[in-house]
């Protein structure tokens, strides 16, 4: 098949691309590479105005005016691939809003899209209409937005989560859900809300190409590393305030027993470098399940701390610990960290049981025939 994948900021669908064509298939991948992180992308569409002057008059512009001169780039950049990206099999999109962009641009995009190809699914990764307007009413234990709910930072610290409620996001999710031959979630965090919609499709794990990522074994007999990876952008959103907390209070109580390296804002080729002396890699604090730096991690043989709740033990029939589940607690991640200091056994067993999980759940190759099944049983819209 001819498949189209659009959008990318995890790494994911270079991931399921590659597993896809290791199964014979032919692919293609169009996106920004998501700012810093540049993710490589087939067709790469470049973001304009990102900093300094031509940023502050982005700004006034459309403050004045309206006129968003960024979305107006993304769109005459994906238009002049048009021809490109046409007559495709399948066509998936990594969210809602795939190029992260203008509601108005992405429905013009997903509209060409839909009309020029066979296919056009929705992969729920990323922050969405149904997985914000869920975590807003609370329906989880904790969610992205309990930090929101706690008054920490300002309302500038959310609006990348909350503009998904605005009426303008709303539309857009309506619109695209009309036109999807199906929805898939990319894991349990967006499985859940979806449930029991008529357009749910299934969970689909995340793949991993573990081929790339070598198991390093771990030594737990000398001073531990722990690694913590800021975006500053989603500083609240994966919840490393508290590891910055639990961080401080471990390395009072145990100064000369671990080595602690904070990195913020790297690219993807060199954060993945980064960590690899690490023994233990603070990812993330609020969600249920893991997210593709996780499982990259997990399958290298890191410690991770991230989500790891009971939905995702009981999904998989976990009996043994693949990562440790990170609560909203600076106190009950550093007891955790302190365990782990004190039992180094457990770090070596912990590494073991994340690359085996790895192997079994998430290899690229087995996740893209899951996706293939799920694309071919879904019947085309009129």
């Amino acid at each position: 098949m001819k498949i189209l994948l659009v959008g990318e900021y995890s790494r994911l669908h270079n991931s399921l691309k590659e597993g896809l064509q290791a199964l014979g298939h032919e692919v293609v991948l169009i996106g920004s590479g998501d700012y810093f992180k540049n993710y490589p992308v087939d067709i790469k569409l470049e973001r304009s105005h990102t900093s300094g002057i031509s940023k502050k008059w982005k700004v006034l512009l459309y403050r004045l005016f309206g006129i968003d001169i960024a979305a107006s780039s993304l769109r005459k950049q994906f238009f002049a691939n048009a021809e490109k990206l046409k007559g495709f099999d399948i066509v998936q999109l990594i969210n809602e809003s795939p190029l992260g962009t203008a509601p108005k641009v992405e429905t013009e995009v997903i509209s060409f899209l839909h009309k020029h190809n066979k296919k056009l699914f929705l992969l729920s990764c990323g922050a969405d209409y149904i997985s914000i307007k869920y975590a807003y009413e609370k329906k989880l234990r904790y969610s992205i937005l309990t930090p929101y709910f706690e008054n920490r930072g300002d309302a500038k610290d959310y609006m990348p989560l909350l503009k998904y409620l605005e009426p303008r996001f709303e539309k857009l999710h309506e619109f695209v859900y009309h036109r999807s031959e199906g929805v898939l979630a990319s894991d349990i965090d967006y499985h859940v809300p979806l449930q029991g919609h008529p357009k749910y499709l299934g969970l689909h794990p995340n793949p991993v190409n573990i081929e790339k990522l070598p198991y390093i074994p771990l030594d737990g007999s000398g001073k531990i590393t722990v690694f913590h990876g800021i975006n500053r952008s989603n500083y609240f959103k994966k919840g490393s305030h508290y590891f910055e907390e639990a961080l401080e209070m471990v390395s009072k109580k145990y100064p000369g027993k671990l080595h602690i390296m904070v990195v913020e804002n790297l690219p993807y080729s060199e954060y993945i470098e980064k960590y690899n002396q690490a023994h233990i890699v603070l990812d993330q604090v609020l969600g249920m399940d893991q997210g593709y730096n996780a499982l990259e991690a997990m399958a290298k043989g890191k410690v991770v701390f991230t989500g790891a709740e009971k939905e995702f033990e009981d999904y998989y029939s976990l009996t043994e610990e693949v990562a440790i589940n990170a609560l909203p607690d600076a106190e009950a991640i550093f007891k955790e960290l302190e365990h782990l200091l004190l039992n180094p056994e457990r770090i070596v067993k912990i590494s073991k049981n994340a690359r085996a999980f790895v192997e079994k759940e998430h290899d690229y190759r087995k996740i893209a025939q899951q996706y293939i099944d799920t694309w071919n049983g879904a019947s085309k819209l009129d």
